[in-house]
């Protein structure tokens, strides 16, 4: 109960009945009979009053219910609604065009580090090794002290994959654009590479079959074939040894290169849910800064 709101109350009708009394106000002189009920009401009314008040304050909990029912010191509606929910202005749409927006930010960061010299082959996490069904060629080679072979026809593998990616770049920002994601706001609130994994899991297919064109022509400007035929005269007779299926290798550097890129650009969404410096534009502001204070 606050007494410090009913002292005031009281207050207000203790000066009112004393303005009442004041003899400078005129009185309108009444019969004997009325001017009693009158002395009476003037007792009384000063206690009704209280009275009120305090039921008032008992009934709303206090003077904070009584402020309330005045239409004072009430939040509104909507400004608790933020609060409990920091996301819930941003609609489906706005939130798919700003995963969209990261991945493409992510596809930018991929081609500008794996598509020049060395963007695959100095990098540990992308560096594309000798095929598994050719690692007893590889080993067999390094006996022989041929490393240099070896050597030169991994570096064929990674340089086709290099010059490959510049080349896939508008194929890749096309294949975000027509992404349709499914329960955008649960991608949202997922781990921190979730609209890459949700792309890759929807698009790889699709990717893997038009980028493979583009490796085909790569790789024979590197000369993989010519280095692997190379490669397998250098050993000899120990070439029937170690089998001479090859396997297809323009369908492995494709694969390694998708790899790659996938890798890049889970690395740029990473970044820009955990750095808000990333966030370079008002769209990925908006969006991954929901996602951060959720």
């Amino acid at each position: 109960m606050n007494w410090h709101l009913c002292d005031s109350f009281s207050g207000v009708c203790r000066l009112a009945f004393a303005e009442i009394e004041d003899e400078s106000v005129p009185v309108v002189e009444m019969p004997s009979n009325m001017q009693l009920a009158s002395g009476a009401l003037k007792r009384l009314l000063p206690l009704a009053l209280a009275s009120a008040c305090l039921l008032g304050t008992s009934e709303t909990g206090g003077a904070a219910g009584l402020l309330e029912r005045l239409g004072l010191g009430r939040k509104s509606t909507n400004a608790v609604a933020t609060a409990r929910s920091p996301g819930a202005s941003l609609s489906e749409q706005q939130i798919a065009d700003g995963l969209k927006e990261a991945l493409a930010k992510g596809v930018h960061h991929a081609v500008t580090n794996l598509g020049r010299a060395g963007g695959f082959l100095h990098d540990p996490k992308v560096h594309i090794p000798m095929p598994e069904n050719l690692q007893r060629v590889e080993q067999t080679l390094r006996t022989l002290r041929q490393d240099k072979l070896a050597d030169d026809f991994v570096n064929t593998l990674n340089q086709a994959a290099e010059q490959a990616v510049p080349e896939a770049a508008a194929l890749l920002a096309d294949a975000v654009k027509q992404m349709t994601l499914a329960d955008a706001k649960s991608i949202l609130t997922g781990t921190n590479t979730a609209a890459t994994a949700y792309f890759r899991r929807t698009s790889e297919t699709n990717l893997h079959a038009r980028f493979l064109p583009i490796v085909q022509q790569t790789t024979g400007k590197t000369g993989v074939t010519s280095a692997y035929k190379q490669m397998r005269a250098k050993l000899g007779f120990a070439a029937a040894w170690v089998g001479n299926d090859a396997g297809d290798l323009d369908d492995y550097v494709t694969r390694k290169t998708l790899d790659g890129l996938f890798l890049k650009i889970g690395e740029e969404e990473a970044a820009i849910r955990a750095n808000p410096a990333a966030r370079t534009t008002e769209l990925l502001q908006k969006v991954f800064g929901v996602a951060t204070k959720k």
